[in-house]
């Protein structure tokens, strides 16, 4: 709304007055409305009434300071340059190996002795090389779980692996772990559980928050680039941890770790919980998430075991392993819902991957392949042509280039040289600058009309969907409404019949 100029005046006397000729202005804003205060031109100005107009300007600059500020949008929320690379990875593995292994148990209570810890073949390579097989780009190390032990020689404590027989007490499984996920080119992250049953300090929230801190400053200083630190509530209701403090010590060594935790454990988190822990994401998946009137861009990452409601390895278990399907729609509704998969892995009393384990990780990687590599891809294999040449940069199986769709609402239709049969697609938004997509669908040409296949909202990172199988020779992304110009990374069609 336009609004007219409030006018002020001073006088000689430094009084408002009407406009003279010798009078000058000086201008100042206020929210919408704009202020002139005239001076006097006459050269014989006093000092006094210069500062008179000094104080004017002044008081209205600390009126309009108060001025509150515009309301945060979930559209202008953007992910820092962490968050975009992290969100990349798309699967991760949590490794739970403990005292627990041991007991056949999954809580701890933190009265086990160090000397249950004795395996007799620890081999971290083939972990991390089963976890790549499997899909994963990145793995996480449980280095304390809620009974207190821990899997590196802290200073903090002696309930660790140096009170254990294992390697006479000289070992360090986050060592391990750590160079071996490096020379398997994946990712590196620890567990440090808040709530320790072991420890004495434990009751006593300061001394106990200081034990905590030093211990996270031995593994962010002394095991290489930390890709995720995850913090994990369990057990802790009713305490109240200085997490600030917390990531403070973190970000002192690794500024580009992120740190993962339900919303309710920790508000300024770079990435959530989605809730439980049956890899699934079962509602339209924004990347920000409001607080209590707090926005911040927060990805979802959605853990779930191997073993059905395993996280730690037990004998005689063979039958809790996860099938092949179901892992492929565990996939399809966390990943393929624009989450993170994290696939929680259990090496045994030996120190070793199942061999169940191993074989039914590299049956899930490559059925994955199966359906989604790129290879696969018809909207690239498949001769085509596009309605619009500028969104060829979303059908070119390349995620690192990207079409910049007209603002509020587009589309991205393929014209196939003749029919084809398909029954889901893969779309990606370059989220970068946030994410922009509201409401979309995918479309086949059937019968002189488009018919639609998929109505949905959230696209983000990767979305996935899957339909009846349909013959089509043009398909197409509709992009309903956008906040702006949405950006679309991918834009791949799949058949899926007889692929999995």
């Amino acid at each position: 709304m336009n609004r007219k100029p409030h006018v002020w005046y001073l006088s000689e006397r430094g009084l408002p007055k009407h406009k003279t000729e010798a009078s000058l202005p000086l201008i100042f804003t206020y929210g919408e409305r704009v202020y002139h205060a005239i001076m006097p031109s006459q050269d014989h100005r006093t000092s006094a009434r210069r500062s008179l107009a000094r104080l004017l300007a002044a008081s209205f600059l600390a009126a309009a300071s108060l001025t509150p500020a515009r309301a945060q949008s979930f559209s202008d929320i953007k992910p820092s340059p962490a968050q975009v690379e992290w969100q990349d990875l798309e699967i991760g593995v949590i490794f739970h190996f403990s005292t627990n292994t041991f007991l056949n148990r999954e809580w701890g209570d933190g009265t086990a002795s160090p000397s249950v810890f004795n395996p007799a073949h620890v081999d971290t390579d083939q972990w991390m090389q089963a976890a790549k097989a499997g899909g994963a780009k990145y793995a996480v190390l449980v280095a304390k779980h809620h009974d207190g032990f821990a899997l590196f020689p802290s200073s903090q404590t002696d309930y660790s692996v140096k009170a254990s027989p294992w390697m006479n007490g000289k070992g360090d499984l986050v060592r391990l772990a750590s160079d071996s996920a490096k020379h398997a080119g994946l990712g590196f992250g620890v567990y440090l559980s808040p709530w320790d049953r072991h420890d004495a300090r434990y009751p006593d929230p300061v001394a106990y928050d200081k034990y905590y801190l030093a211990q996270l400053g031995e593994l962010s200083r002394s095991y290489g680039l930390i890709t995720e630190f995850w913090v994990d509530g369990a057990g802790s209701t009713g305490r109240t941890y200085d997490f600030d403090k917390i990531v403070q010590e973190l970000r002192t060594y690794q500024p580009n770790a992120l740190v993962f935790a339900d919303t309710a454990t920790y508000k300024n988190a770079d990435l959530r919980w989605v809730g439980s822990e049956d890899g699934t994401v079962p509602y339209e998946n924004w990347n920000v998430i409001d607080r209590t009137g707090y926005l911040r861009w927060r990805p979802v990452e959605a853990d779930t075991p191997l073993r059905k409601l395993h996280w730690f390895w037990h004998p005689n278990d063979e039958a809790s392993l996860k099938s092949v399907d179901e892992l492929l729609d565990i996939y399809t509704k966390t990943v393929g819902r624009g989450a993170q998969l994290m696939l929680g892995l259990a090496p045994d009393s030996t120190g070793r991957m199942p061999d169940a384990d191993v074989a039914r990780l590299r049956e899930f990687g490559e059925a994955v392949q199966r359906l989604y590599g790129s290879s696969h891809n018809l909207a690239v294999s498949t001769p085509h042509t596009l309605s619009d040449a500028t969104s060829a940069a979303a059908v070119d199986n390349n995620d690192a280039t990207f079409w910049s769709a007209p603002p509020r609402h587009a589309t991205l239709e393929v014209r196939f040289a003749k029919p084809v049969t398909f029954d889901r697609t893969l779309t990606m938004e370059w989220l970068n600058e946030g994410q922009h997509v509201e409401e979309y669908s995918v479309e086949a040409w059937q019968n002189g009309a488009w018919k639609t296949l998929v109505h949905a909202h959230a696209i983000g990172h990767k979305k996935i969907d899957i339909f009846p199988s349909v013959t089509a020779e043009r398909v197409r992304l509709n992009l309903l409404s956008t906040t702006g110009s949405a950006a679309i990374r991918e834009f791949q069609v799949f058949d899926g019949t007889g692929r999995k």
